[in-house]
């Protein structure tokens, strides 16, 4: 279990956390002639051999990165701007099947260059999974229920709600697991209390709708995360 962490933890590195939006675009517009989907072909393949630490590893890293890129190369062909949301599960359903398979069929454990606990494996990955990952998965999730913007000129910080989501996530996810559930319920009233003001401002409720949906997402998966890794941990 601990090597699907560990490679895992390899993916939503270097597939979210260490991969640029101008990455992304340039892949979107040149597919197989872009740079950049050669260098994050490589990328995973040495995330997945450092963060594994077994120099047997290598050819499974290999093995790794060349499939990744083979699915990234193949959703980069096919998706469309409507079924960017689909391709994505997809994108990334196989890459997860990858991982799988690779720790199913390794099994052998020659030199360690180190040794971390396994607790640390599964609360970094819980930690990482509540970052941008979560971000993107919800962001393309409820995309077909952006509301339009009205007011322009009153414009928030850049990315800010964003950053604040993935705050919240890890507010929750920390409270789980150290078993402070009643601080869960004071977070999402504070939320609701500084939402009120904006949403009754906006009169909109379309508006409305639309964070109620993304804060209960983002609620939902931090509390499904705290209690997979609370599991995980009392497991070991």
């Amino acid at each position: 279990m601990i090597l699907f962490v560990k490679l895992f933890l390899s993916h939503l590195l270097g597939d979210f956390l260490l991969q640029p939006t101008n990455w992304v675009k340039d892949k979107e517009q040149q597919k197989h002639r872009s740079l950049y989907l050669y260098l994050h072909t490589l990328l995973h393949g040495v995330l997945a051999w450092i963060i594994v630490g077994e120099m047997a590893f290598g050819k499974w890293a290999l093995a790794l990165a060349l499939t990744h890129g083979l699915i990234d190369l193949m959703k980069l062909h096919f998706q469309k701007n409507k079924t960017k949301r689909l391709w994505f599960a997809i994108d990334q359903a196989l890459h997860l099947l990858i991982l799988l398979g690779i720790a199913f069929f390794y099994y052998h454990q020659k030199i360690v260059l180190y040794d971390f606990d396994n607790r640390f494996w599964i609360i970094a990955t819980g930690v990482l999974l509540l970052t941008k990952p979560t971000s993107i998965a919800i962001k393309n999730s409820i995309s077909i229920w952006t509301p339009e913007e009205h007011n322009k000129k009153e414009s928030s910080l850049e990315n800010a709600g964003n950053y604040i989501g993935i705050l919240e996530r890890l507010f929750v996810f920390f409270f789980i697991v150290t078993g402070h559930f009643e601080a869960i319920g004071f977070l999402l009233a504070a939320k609701s209390i500084f939402r009120f003001g904006d949403l009754k401002e906006a009169k909109d409720r379309k508006l409305t709708e639309y964070v109620l949906i993304g804060t209960l997402l983002s609620f939902g998966i931090a509390m499904a995360t705290g209690f997979l890794v609370e599991f995980a941990l009392l497991s070991l």
